[in-house]
């Protein structure tokens, strides 16, 4: 009967073959392995004529056939399952001994037999042929014929909800195996293959899994740490996501040879009713091409940048929309800008503004077809000088024909076109082109001389602002003073009201040019804009009119930011009264305040924005809105859409100058017709609020101590002594710091020192106020600068422990100042002498003087430029144009450092070098020169040349290679 002696020997067997209902038993692979008697009878077959052979070929029926799909349905989830399946009602034909086929009617039940490995072994059929009753079912009538029949109607039942459910999960079995990810099911803590589909087996190569253990049948697997994965996973409950996991897999069973792979998986824990855990869920897919597809992208990218920096020509990359992402070394060393600061559209930045339009519509035209870019520009070099370029570039295109970047190079042809010119030259009338190509020269050189005079004016404002705010000072101080003698004259008084009112424009003027060029003294404090918002409410109302709605959105949970408050108020009001303007008197104006994160993909299209937490401020009208041809203009200083007369260009400008001296990053948002918003992103702060004392509230009182005045401008001086004096104050004056360290020295009683910034002389107002600090360390220190780009503010902010008062300012100001000062001197010398020395040690490193260096340069661009650059990197610069002044400069004071050009006009620039050498025998050199090289440099020893056109980075190279810490 069995194909395998059975262990309980001849009494099973005879108990099997007596049993009335017909039973068989088959393997894993469905062969007949055993019957017993009542079988052979019920299905009128032999025992030899069935063992041996699988159930579909003993009784064979159509797979797509109703019976067909139950029968093989119900095998398939025993062996998956391991659990009991009932086919309550069948249909299956069987042939008779003649041959023929008789439709017969089954009710079939299959239970698994467990192998010792927990896997099921073998199915045993027990099957009843019910085909009499279900045709008696149909053919009787009666009480038991009519049980019967309900009986034969819920098998009936059954069997179609059987046949539904059969038909859904062979449905769902096929998503399972079509499934483009990779799926297997792993029951109890050995891991037991139960299921798998086609994208399995083709990762782990087709091997036999189901009923295995993964550390069986993937012995691989071991040392990779996914066995030990999968053993945490079942035993804490807690699915596990890898992303781009590595694994090394036998790509044939058996096979001592592994394959590197790249999976992204899930193992997910599976649980029954009581949570008690039975298997792991296994999804996921294989990114092994995805992965080599990235690195060799990654490794092409590379080969390409190795290679376009070798070649000496630009080269540069685009994005598919023209912006462009990447410039080699050529482009940085040739324009004098830095990585990043050409990206995307600014490109055109260096581009001849006659050369411009043209270029562009080449771009945009090669862009449309994707076809090769090719035309011709001048590009503006570091030295301001502008050299033609042929520029070409191709379109890489994906299989599809798409666009995925663009590749170009500009190759200079400046002697080319001077060449092509000069045999122009040739075929006209000599006479002609000789004054017509000097008038030419002349030109250029002017266009030149423009160049270079437009890219000094940031350097030049600064200037600039000191002197005109000097000016106002005398103007405003002495407005106030006379407004004083004219008490009760109207028409006098009307007129200094008038005079004072223009007097403050134009310190609001240049207020604004400064914050445009970055160039205000920022004194930033960690504050809730929320709240700022909130105490500014009363005076927007007042500003815009009671026709407009104002509504004031604050989040809650706002965090703080380290900003300059003053400044915030002011672009606040800047743009409400903008928006007021825009809705001609009326509509509604929202402000809004809330947090806000700027990621790395929003920085991506904003080269200014570095990615982060920021705190949002919108300000929106529902007046007229911009064009989009508008808005890329409205922070441009003095563009203005007001009629002449009604605005300066100036408001917007300074918004976006003080954000960006602040870190942040403004947009507008705004569509003709339909308003606008102004977004003001402002870089989070994580310390706490600073309580914020309002100066300008404060009541202006006077005072009978003693200040001294050192200020170089004698205008600025009477009119500073004056206006203290009328607040009752002593005074004393000094007109530089020397003389104003004369008088400290000599013991005279003062409490404090008021002292402009920039002044000439030997000492600096730093380093006289170094010397206050280590010999009074009683008296205040107020600093007054109209320049605010000097040794007390360093990126934009001034220093921490600094006071300062900005020129010009009103009596009310200078009163409220003054008080400030000399009230935190006070309170700070009532201090514990421990607190106190702390104190005056820190005031001591702000103001410790840094290292000197003489400076000598007859062109003056280049020495302010060059002065700029040193003052950036923290060092104290003298400034000389010819060698008698440098020699001059050394006579009194020590340097650590001479920087000096060779073609000096009254001396060669190595004679003064060895003068300076002889006093300062430790000092180093640096000639800075258009020339390669420096005869006679060589003995003096301690030298460096830095060739002309410079950069702060040529600085950095000459310091570094002298070895000087500076």
């Amino acid at each position: 009967m069995f194909r395998r002696p059975v262990p309980s020997g001849v009494d099973l067997i005879q108990a099997f073959n007596s049993a009335p209902n017909p039973y068989v038993l088959l393997d894993r692979d469905l062969v007949i392995v055993g019957l017993n008697d009542a079988y052979e009878v019920t299905t009128m077959r032999t025992r030899d004529a069935l063992i041996g052979r699988t159930v579909f070929e003993a009784f064979p029926s159509d797979p797509a056939s109703t019976h067909g799909k139950m029968l093989r349905a119900s095998l398939t989830k025993v062996l998956i399952e391991g659990a009991v399946d009932h086919l309550p009602l069948i249909p299956y034909p069987i042939a008779k001994p003649d041959g023929s086929l008789e439709n017969r009617f089954w009710s079939a039940t299959h239970s698994p037999l467990m192998a010792a490995d927990g896997t099921v072994g073998f199915i045993l059929q027990h099957a009843v042929d019910v085909t009499e009753l279900h045709n008696l079912r149909r053919l009787s009538s009666g009480r038991d014929l009519l049980v019967q029949s309900e009986l034969m109607r819920r098998a009936d039942a059954v069997h179609i909800e059987n046949t539904a459910l059969g038909q859904e999960r062979g449905y769902l079995r096929s998503l399972f195996e079509q499934a483009p990810g990779f799926i297997a099911v792993l029951a109890g803590p050995d891991h037991i293959f139960t299921l798998t589909n086609a994208a399995y087996r083709q990762l782990t190569g087709h091997r036999d899994l189901l009923g295995q253990g993964v550390a069986t049948v993937m012995p691989e697997l071991r040392g990779q740490g996914f066995l030990e994965l999968l053993d945490r996973v079942f035993q804490s409950g807690e699915a596990y996501v890898a992303k781009g996991a590595r694994v090394f897999l036998q790509h044939k069973p058996g096979s001592e040879t592994v394959e590197e792979r790249f999976v992204d998986f899930i193992f997910q824990p599976l649980a029954d009713a009581d949570g008690e855990a039975t298997g792991i869920f296994v999804q996921g897919h294989d990114v092994t091409d995805q992965k080599r597809a990235e690195a060799a992208a990654a490794e092409s990218e590379r080969r390409f940048r190795s290679l376009a920096q070798s070649m000496p020509n630009h080269v540069w990359t685009a994005l598919p929309d023209g912006a462009l992402d990447w410039f080699n070394d050529r482009v940085y060393e040739f324009s004098g800008h830095h990585p990043g600061e050409l990206d995307g559209d600014s490109w055109a930045s260096i581009v001849h503004e006659d050369d411009a339009a043209a270029a562009a519509s080449a771009w945009r035209t090669a862009l449309e077809a994707g076809s090769p870019y090719k035309t011709e520009f001048r590009l503006r070099g570091s030295d301001g000088a502008y050299r033609w370029h042929i520029a070409r570039a191709i379109a890489l295109k994906d299989p599809e024909g798409t666009v995925i970047r663009w590749v170009g190079s500009n190759t200079d042809i400046e002697d080319q076109k001077r060449i092509e010119e000069a045999l122009e030259y040739l075929n006209e009338h000599l006479e002609a082109r000789v004054e017509e190509r000097t008038l030419e020269l002349m030109k250029t050189q002017e266009i030149l001389r423009h160049t270079q005079k437009m890219e000094a004016i940031g350097t030049l404002a600064g200037g600039i602002a000191h002197d005109f705010n000097n000016l106002l000072q005398v103007i405003t101080g002495n407005l106030q003073l006379l407004a004083k003698d004219v008490v009760g004259q109207e028409r006098a008084e009307t007129r200094v009201c008038h005079a004072l009112a223009g007097a403050h424009r134009g310190s609001r003027l240049a207020s604004q040019l400064l914050a445009f060029s970055r160039r205000q003294p920022l004194e930033p404090k960690v504050c809730n804009l929320g709240r700022l918002i909130g105490n500014m409410d009363e005076i927007i109302r007042r500003s815009i009119g009671e026709a407009i709605e104002i509504e004031t959105v604050i989040a809650s949970g706002l965090w703080t930011t380290l900003v300059d408050p003053g400044n915030v108020e002011n672009a606040l009001l800047n743009l409400a009264i903008n928006a007021r303007d825009a809705m001609d008197g009326s509509g509604k104006l929202t402000i809004e305040a809330g947090n806000a994160i700027l990621d790395d993909a929003y920085a991506r299209f904003h080269d200014d924005v570095a990615p982060g937490q920021y705190v949002m401020v919108a300000v929106t009208d529902t007046g007229s809105g911009m064009p989009a041809e508008i808005i890329d203009k409205v922070f441009d200083p003095f563009f203005t859409t007001k009629a002449e007369g009604k605005g300066t260009g100036l408001g917007l400008s300074m918004v976006y100058g003080f954000v960006k001296q602040s870190g942040g990053h403004i947009k507008i948002y705004s569509e003709h017709g339909n308003g606008t918003s102004i977004k003001i992103y402002l870089p989070r702060s994580h310390q706490a609020e600073n309580a914020v004392i309002a100066y300008d509230d404060a009541p202006v009182t006077g005072g009978t101590e003693t200040v001294l005045v050192a200020e170089d401008d004698e205008a600025v001086r009477v009119t500073a002594v004056a206006l203290l004096k009328d607040l009752g104050y002593q005074v004393l004056t000094a007109k530089d710091a020397q003389s104003a360290l004369v008088v400290i020295e000599s013991g005279t009683h003062i409490d404090l020192l008021f002292t402009d910034v920039v002044m000439p002389g030997p000492l600096r107002s730093t380093e006289l106020a170094h010397k206050v600090r280590t010999q009074r360390p009683d008296v205040g220190i107020l600093f007054t600068s109209g320049y605010t780009e000097n040794s007390i503010v360093h990126g934009g902010r001034l220093d921490s422990g600094v006071n300062l008062l900005s020129k010009p300012y009103t009596s009310e100001a200078l009163a409220r100042k003054v008080r400030q000062v000399l009230d935190a001197a006070a309170a700070t010398a009532a201090t514990d002498p421990p607190a106190q020395a702390d104190q005056d040690a820190q005031r001591e490193s702000i103001l410790s003087p840094p290292p000197r260096i003489l400076l000598c340069e007859d062109e003056p661009l280049i020495r302010i430029t060059t002065a700029d650059m040193l003052t950036d990197l923290g060092l104290t610069v003298t400034e000389a144009g010819t060698g008698g002044e440098a020699l001059a400069a050394i006579a009194h004071t020590a340097f650590d450092l001479l920087i000096t050009d060779v073609g000096l006009p009254d001396m060669s620039g190595v004679d003064l070098a060895r003068t300076f050498r002889a006093q300062a025998p430790e000092a180093s050199v640096i000639f800075a020169t258009g020339h390669m090289d420096v005869p006679g440099s060589e003995e003096l020893g301690r030298t460096a040349i830095l060739t002309k056109p410079y950069d702060e980075r040529g600085l950095k190279a000459c310091f570094k290679a002298l070895g000087l810490n500076l």
